[in-house]
């Protein structure tokens, strides 16, 4: 694995480092299937987790663990998507739009979960380098990722936060691709969201407050 922690290439001055490369291709891959509704979207979510796992683990804890939190929510992700994929008449799921309670909930809980995990990288400053931006980035993935795994449309409008600042985060840190990567994320976000948006409204069916998953 330690061949991922070498030099790839070098882009404006830019050091690219394999894993950087690799694991963001995925990743971007894996949103691409996500906007086309593809329930394959999860393992390839889960192979870029993996791959950045395994570059860093072993030099940098707090990064593998983060892996380690998105490669398990992909992995229910991929239950999810499995169960409900029936439900529409494409064999894919129908995106909807969140009830103001899941709302609340997602936007209470990346609040309370980016505030946990900064005072966690701050007492602990070898998890990361930069705490505060960080945590909202790896909070922000996670609930982003959550509202994907249940078909809603607000998915997209959190990824659009998350992008906000891992752009110039991830420059500013030396992770060129990475940046860069987050700019095509971006692009994909607003096609994305559009086309998850129109779909939800071919199904007018209400969403019942406190429905099951």
């Amino acid at each position: 694995m330690n061949r991922l922690n070498t030099e790839a290439f070098t882009l404006l001055d830019q050091h690219i480092l394999w894993s950087d490369m690799i694991g963001n291709i995925f990743g971007l891959i894996a949103l691409a299937l996500g906007w086309r509704r593809s329930i394959w979207s999860w393992p390839v979510q889960f192979l870029s987790g993996l791959i950045l796992f395994g570059a860093f683990f072993g030099h940098l804890t707090g990064s593998a663990g983060k892996q380690v939190v998105v490669m398990a929510v992909a992995g229910w992700g991929w239950w999810q998507w499995n169960r409900h994929k029936g439900e529409s008449g494409d064999g894919h799921i129908t995106p909807r739009f969140a009830t103001w309670r899941e709302r609340a909930a997602m936007i209470g809980a990346a609040a309370v979960g980016t505030v946990a995990v900064a005072l966690l990288f701050k007492a602990y400053p070898t998890l990361s380098w930069d705490p505060w931006p960080d945590a909202y980035i790896f909070v922000g993935t996670v609930v982003a990722m959550y509202a994907q795994a249940r078909g809603m449309v607000e998915f997209w409008f959190a990824w659009l936060l998350v992008d906000l600042v891992g752009v110039p985060l991830n420059f500013a840190n030396g992770y060129a691709f990475s940046g860069f990567v987050y700019v095509i994320y971006g692009a994909l976000v607003l096609w994305g969201m559009r086309d998850w948006w129109l779909r939800s409204r071919k199904d007018t069916r209400p969403v019942l407050e406190g429905a099951p998953a």
